[in-house]
């Protein structure tokens, strides 16, 4: 058994929890008096993000009385579950140890020792929030070793505020925002002779049960895959998503955006062309809509209101999702969820939704085929697929444009080739249509009303500000009059 470091923080947490194991119940492991139906909703809701088990070994830290380890060796080769807490522990081997492909450890995270390369999955529900910053950044280091490549962590923390309601004499628990977590899962790295790997997002979201029961969006997951890093790739920041979020997308960006765009949007035409994209979309309510690079929600409001469908939003920057969050506040009866969600490395159930759409957000994919495989898996038989993307002219193009998307990291289509990457991937009743006139009518519309509130626009940000979104709007006119930078709207369904 590992022993506990000695550090006055980790007397004081032990301490905690034996004042909450007395009874080793889920009232108290979850510090809450309505913790058996918040655990009946929520439990198969964490389960359902988690990627395939199957032949995978998993290590379940802070495993507690139990309540995910059964479920877990149902679906994978072999548990590990280890948890400090000597009640609880026993109370799991008392619920879980006939299971042979479960075993127990007692020990303190923090001093933990695993094999290099042993694991698949590591799973935790409530851990980081009891380990001080330097704790949290010393175990996500031992967890990178410990998992094996392309393997995956999965974590829910408590965020901002506590949300159990159970009366506690003292807390020592640390309520982190989520930006902290993703910082320090998003600078974390292990090196092996010239390759390094660290841990990418694939998704984070709030937890939906306690949304419905609590009100509360303060309940957080994340699920991350063990990566290569390749700092060329982006753009010398640790991930793409921190490269988004620092530069194209920060906050002032797309603030900025929105306000040539309109409220809610930061694509080509923002309200007006979501109107006329969507009409091309057999809505009807209560169907499932996936919207991939939602962005700050615009468009998914605006479904879900003026056709009643439920809607997921998904975009990989934290800045976007954050914002959309806020937006969500204002429309407490809107059928609409937001994630931070990377499309090419999350996976849903096959037939999840009926229809998935996309604005101005598959440029950045380089490997498209791929990930329209996996939009005919996510769709319902005969489900509908709606996507707008930059595309381009016929090769060769000028330098001016090239470098353009080089500096951007665009991966680029003609529309044409767009919809023949849509026809093989299997999809049907595919239309690929160049919409460019539509997309410069847009740009010339948001041009003039930039110029005529310079002013304003000057008091809210900077003269140089003011140049700079000007100048990039008269570009993006040049491209498009050089035959250079296309717009494509592209629809299909999956066969029946």
């Amino acid at each position: 058994m590992a022993q506990t470091p000695d550090s006055s923080a980790r007397r004081q947490m032990r301490q905690f929890w034996k004042e909450h194991s007395r009874g080793s119940s889920l009232q108290e492991m979850m510090l809450d008096s309505g913790a058996q139906q918040l655990s009946e909703e929520d439990t198969p809701e964490v389960l359902a993000l988690l990627p395939p088990l199957e032949g995978r070994d998993v290590l379940e830290l802070g495993a507690g009385i139990g309540r995910f380890t059964g479920h877990l060796a149902e679906m994978a080769r072999h548990v590990m579950a280890v948890d400090f807490t000597e009640s609880f522990l026993n109370r799991n081997q008392l619920e879980n140890g006939h299971r042979p492909n479960v075993a127990f450890q007692q020990a303190d995270v923090t001093s933990l020792v695993m094999p290099s390369q042993s694991f698949d999955l590591i799973f935790s529900n409530w851990l980081f929030m009891y380990l001080s910053d330097s704790e949290v950044r010393d175990v996500v280091q031992k967890m990178l070793l410990w998992l094996r490549p392309g393997g995956h962590l999965f974590f829910r923390e408590s965020c901002f505020c506590q949300s159990g309601d159970r009366p506690r004499s003292f807390n020592p628990t640390l309520y982190r925002s989520p930006a902290e977590y993703n910082s320090f899962l998003a600078t974390a790295y292990v090196a092996s002779g010239d390759e390094r790997h660290g841990f990418e997002i694939v998704m984070s979201r709030s937890v939906q049960t306690y949304i419905k029961r609590k009100q509360n969006r303060n309940q957080v997951c994340w699920l991350l895959q063990k990566v290569p890093r390749d700092p060329e790739a982006t753009r010398g920041y640790d991930t793409f998503q921190t490269f988004l979020d620092r530069e194209q997308y920060a906050t002032r960006s797309i603030r900025r955006y929105e306000w040539i765009f309109g409220p809610g949007f930061v694509s080509t035409g923002g309200l007006s062309t979501t109107k006329e994209l969507v009409s091309l979309l057999d809505l009807k309510p209560s169907q499932r809509v996936l919207d991939v690079g939602c962005g700050l929600g615009g468009s998914d409001f605006y479904m879900a209101k003026e056709f009643g469908v439920d809607v997921l939003g998904m975009d990989l920057s934290h800045n976007m999702v954050e914002l959309a969050l806020e937006r969500a506040q204002k429309e407490p009866e809107s059928l609409v969820q937001f994630e931070i969600g990377n499309a090419t490395r999350r996976t849903f159930p096959e037939g999840s939704f009926d229809v998935i759409y996309s604005r101005d957000t598959l440029l950045h994919v380089e490997d498209k085929s791929a990930l329209f495989r996996k939009f005919l898996s996510w769709l319902k038989p005969e489900g509908q697929l709606l996507i707008s993307d930059y595309c381009c002219g016929p090769r060769p193009w000028s330098k001016m444009f090239t470098e353009y998307v080089q500096q951007r990291g665009y991966s680029l289509l003609t529309p044409q080739e767009y919809g023949q990457e849509l026809q093989d991937a299997g999809f049907v009743q595919v239309r690929a249509l160049d919409h460019t006139g539509r997309m410069v009518s847009a740009l010339t519309e948001e041009l003039q009303k930039l110029e005529r509130s310079r002013e304003p626009f000057v008091q809210e940000f900077s003269e140089e500000e003011f140049e700079s979104m000007a100048s990039g709007w008269r570009e993006k006119l040049q491209r498009c009059a050089d035959g250079d930078q296309r717009w494509g709207v592209f629809s299909a369904r999956k066969p029946n």
